[in-house]
This record gives structure tokens, C-alpha cells and sequence, in this order.
């Protein structure tokens, strides 16, 4: 009966210890209120067909007709209402607390999770992204926190989901049933790549989890080490490049307020094809426009002003980080074939026009 359920509600193979008590839950849940709304429906019909207006007839039922098959079925609905409610409150209790109540032997596991990734960090040293080593048949309690926002572990084949929070800890335990590889999946939206955060639980026999932790991945059967190479590859998937951080550290520190990727006139110097170009200053001199010369743009922009473009740049210094300086310069990288727009430099004198936005003269 509890595979036929399964595959009717098609849900995952049962791989834990608690799967099957949840999942009979959830089979007794959706059996009652079927069977419920099937109930209602034959009293409904019942008393729409009973109690019709007939065709020709001219006097009305005497309301206490009525009114007392209606009575006796309001009192045992809400009869039963109430003892369904008190049922699935004990079932989902207890079950509430089984998964917060890990048992005394179980082994404790680390998690981190940020954008986009599961890091799984192991009592004795061991850490691992994207790909949780486990023992079978042996309880593991996971210790959870997040970097950045809100993420939620869930494993179907376990039935256990768990919302990961910044600032805090959160625990959820399951033991698997049988060795096997089960996919790891992010449920709360936590931004661009939210679908790509996945990672892989590698259940191992408790000999071949002792050889892996001696040895390493190498030593582990065909199954983990095709599981943790899938997990590898989604991580490198969801893992934006530098390119895509520096866009996302530009956005948070407000670049693109002046400064555009696709060439168009703004208030400062575009940053397609600024990379190795050859940058005109004010002071006079040019420089090329390297590694160097981006990173003092940022630090000190009145240090190095690029001709034709008013002072309006505050300096970033001690409010960015080398590596978020580091992802706008790829970012810089990536588009430096993008063609730039002219640049007319703006000399104050009313014969140059007036000065647009970004000091460059109007037509």
C-alpha cells in the first residue's frame, strides 16, 4: 500500500529513517480531506435533491424539517472537525520533536550556506562544497547557519527541509537508510542562481566512510565519486564568475549611477573598452588604463582625473574590499571590446558649448 501511495502522489523513494512515518502522514492528511470533501458533496446533493422545490407546489417545508437533519449533521461535523484537528496536531507534534531530537550517538556536521553553495564541515577538519559525506544507517545532526540570507536544506529522499537563517543556528537530523547519492536542494528563494544551489548527500557504508575520511574522495566507491563530480559541477554552475561579482559589487556601491557597460554618454567615463585604453588626464599626461589606474580611480578619482569629466567621484577607500575592487576590474576586462561612445572634452569656453552631464559639451 505504501508504494502504491507513493507512486500515485509521486513522490521520492523513502531513504531515511523518518521518511515512511512522514510520509504516512501526508497519505492520512490527503485521505481525510478527500474523503471529507467527498462527504460533504453526498450531504449537499442529499439535501439539494431532498429539500428541492418541487414543480406546482405551493407551500414551503416547515422550517424545523429542515433544521434538524441540518442540526444533527452540524454537531457531528464539527465533531469531527475537531477530532481531526486534535489527531494531526499529536501526529505532527511528535513528529516535530523526533526531528529536533536527535539520538545520542548522532554525528554532528557543519553547514554554511551562501550564495549559491552548501559547505559541510566535519568535526575532525574535513570540509567539503556542495557534497555531504555521511555514514549510513547512523544518525547525522546537522548544525546550520547562513552568510547571507535565508536559504532552506531540503532532501527529498529524507523528507526533512530545514530553513537556514543568517545570525542564527538551526538543527535537523536524519539517518539514511541505505548507501546511495541524494540530491540537496535550496526551497527558499534566495536570488539569481537560487535554482542552480544544489549539492549532493553521499551516504556511504560505515567501512567506505572511514576510508574516506582517511583518503579522500579517491577511495570511495563509483556511485560517490560520480555524485561528488554532478556536485562539483553544479557548484561551478551556480558559483557566479568574477565578471557577474564585480557587476553585483558595482550595483551594491552605486557605480552605475555614473558610469555605464555599453558605451553610452554619462556622467563618468564608460567602462566599455576603458581596459588598456589610453586615458587623457586633466592634469595632462595619459595614462593606460590598467590594473593600477582603475584601482587609484577608486581610491583617490581626484588623484587621477580622466579629462572632460567633472569631479563629482567621492573616493571608495576603506568602504570597498580588495576582492570586490578586484570583480569591477574583471567586470572592466570583460567588456573592454565594447565600442565607447566620443568624448569632447569640455574647456569652460562658451565657443565649447555647455557641459552635458559627465563635462562633455552638447552639439
Amino acid at each position: 500500500m505504501n508504494e502504491l501511495l507513493r507512486q500515485l502522489l509521486f513522490l521520492p523513494e523513502q531513504r531515511s529513517s523518518l521518511a515512511g512515518e512522514i510520509d504516512w502522514l501526508h497519505y492520512f492528511v490527503i485521505v481525510v480531506t478527500m474523503g471529507g470533501a467527498f462527504l460533504i458533496t453526498l450531504i449537499g446533493g442529499y439535501f439539494l435533491i431532498h429539500y428541492r422545490r418541487r414543480v406546482g407546489s405551493t407551500t414551503r417545508p416547515h422550517p424545523g424539517v429542515f433544521a434538524r437533519p441540518a442540526l444533527f449533521v452540524e454537531t457531528v461535523g464539527l465533531l469531527s472537525l475537531g477530532f481531526v484537528f486534535l489527531t494531526f496536531w499529536n501526529i505532527g507534534t511528535r513528529q516535530f520533536v523526533d526531528l529536533r531530537t536527535p539520538p545520542e550517538d548522532a554525528l554532528d556536521v557543519y553547514v554554511t550556506a551562501k550564495q549559491w553553495m552548501w559547505k559541510f564541515s566535519y568535526p575532525g577538519g574535513e570540509s567539503m562544497i556542495s557534497a555531504l559525506y555521511v555514514p549510513a544507517r547512523r544518525p547525522v545532526r546537522l548544525v546550520m547557519t547562513s552568510r547571507d540570507v535565508i536559504h532552506s536544506f531540503f532532501v527529498p529522499a529524507f523528507r526533512i527541509k530545514q530553513d537556514v537563517l543568517p545570525g542564527r543556528y538551526t538543527t535537523v537530523w536524519f539517518e539514511a537508510s541505505e548507501p546511495g547519492a541524494y540530491p540537496i536542494l535550496c526551497t527558499e528563494y534566495c536570488g539569481t542562481s537560487h535554482s542552480e544551489m544544489r549539492g549532493q548527500v553521499i551516504a556511504l557504508d560505515p567501512a567506505d566512510y572511514e576510508r574516506w575520511l582517511a583518503g579522500g574522495a579517491a577511495s570511495t566507491p563509483a556511485f560517490a565519486q560520480q555524485a561528488a563530480a554532478q556536485a562539483e559541477q553544479e557548484r561551478a554552475a551556480a558559483e557566479p564568475t568574477m565578471p557577474l561579482r564585480g557587476q553585483q559589487a558595482a550595483a551594491r556601491h552605486g557605480c552605475f549611477r555614473c558610469h555605464t557597460l555599453d558605451g553610452t554618454l554619462h556622467v563618468g567615463p564608460t567602462w566599455a573598452g576603458l581596459y588598456r585604453s589610453v586615458v587623457p588626464l586633466e592634469n595632462g599626461g595619459e595614462r593606460i588604463a590598467d590594473e593600477a589606474y582603475i584601482t587609484e580611480s577608486i581610491m583617490d578619482p581626484l588623484a587621477v582625473r580622466h579629462r572632460g569629466f567633472l569631479p563629482v567621484m567621492p573616493s571608495y577607500l576603506g568602504q570597498i574590499t580588495p576582492p570586490e575592487v578586484a570583480a569591477i576590474i574583471e567586470l572592466i576586462k570583460s567588456i573592454r571590446d565594447v565600442p565607447r561612445g566620443p568624448v569632447v572634452p569640455w574647456d569652460g569656453v562658451s565657443g565649447g558649448g555647455a557641459p552635458a552631464p559627465g563635462g562633455r559639451t552638447t552639439p
